[in-house]
């Protein structure tokens, strides 16, 4: 299986060089020369555009950040769909508005190339040590074809279902991880106005039942989400205004998690 990689940051950098180094003959395209500099050496091809990439590859992995993003890099007129060949695969790694996956296959599909949307979880590091979180959605047999690719940087891969379930579960996880955020620095600041020191708070509440991975993540500061708000505020943002409009179009009430989402948002100075 020839593998295409678009999408070399922080994340999918680690996640390129891991099916690199687990020997599928694989292709590269970035807009920032710099990210393939870590490719020097390597086995790795380089494309002169994301068509050449989809003309080398049976399936090519997209790690970009947005929606635009993914429709530029796939759809654009040198765009992947310009060369993948039918019984190709794109897996949407990025975390997206389900929509965008199902728009992408109305096209794919006219050309005989399947769409998997796979977003992930777990950061550089963990993606660099074969432990991301994979969810995916998409037909199992295209799944399984590529889930061996997969585990070259996932444990687990998880399919949940039909294409834009990986999207949804991925948008609720990140709700979910900004409400504890919110949630764990208000019971910080509480029990430092009862006298209850905030890292003492944390030692024991991350013991205890109540304790979360936003609390370990905040640390016991209590001015943590203002910190936070600059390095991935913009993000939380960006996947609540998703999720909400996923819940609106199938009429399903988001309730308490949301008020402590907008919440925590709030306090990142990034309101939905």
């Amino acid at each position: 299986m020839h593998i295409g990689f678009i999408g070399l940051g922080s994340q999918g950098g680690p996640m390129a060089r891991r099916i690199v180094d687990a020997g599928y003959p694989t292709t590269l395209w970035a807009r920032r020369p710099a990210t393939l500099e870590p490719f020097g050496g390597t086995a790795a091809k380089v494309a002169g555009s994301p068509a050449e990439l989809g003309a080398a590859s049976d399936l090519v992995c997209l790690c970009v950040v947005g929606d635009a993003d993914v429709e530029e890099v796939a759809c654009g007129d040198d765009g992947v769909l310009a060369g993948l060949k039918p019984g190709g695969v794109i897996a949407v790694h990025s975390t997206v508005h389900p929509k965008t996956c199902h728009d992408l296959a109305k096209k794919a599909g006219a050309q005989g190339v399947s769409i998997i949307d796979a977003p992930v979880s777990g950061g550089g590091g963990a993606a660099a040590e074969g432990r991301l979180l994979v969810m995916v959605g998409g037909e199992t047999d295209v799944v399984e074809r590529c889930r061996p690719v997969f585990e070259t940087y996932a444990d687990p891969v998880v399919h949940l279902g039909d294409l834009g379930s990986g999207q949804t579960t991925k948008l609720l996880n990140n709700l979910l991880f900004t409400a504890n955020l919110g949630t764990a620095a208000a019971t910080l600041t509480l029990g430092k106005a009862l006298g209850v020191l905030p890292e003492r708070l944390t030692e024991v509440v991350s013991r205890g039942s109540g304790n979360s991975f936003a609390l370990n993540v905040l640390d016991g500061d209590t001015a943590g989400l203002e910190r936070l708000g600059g390095l991935a505020g913009a993000l939380l943002q960006k996947d609540a205004r998703l999720v909400v409009d996923v819940a609106e179009a199938a009429g399903a009430p988001l309730g308490a998690v949301l008020d402590a989402a907008d919440a925590a948002l709030r306090s990142m100075e990034h309101p939905r």
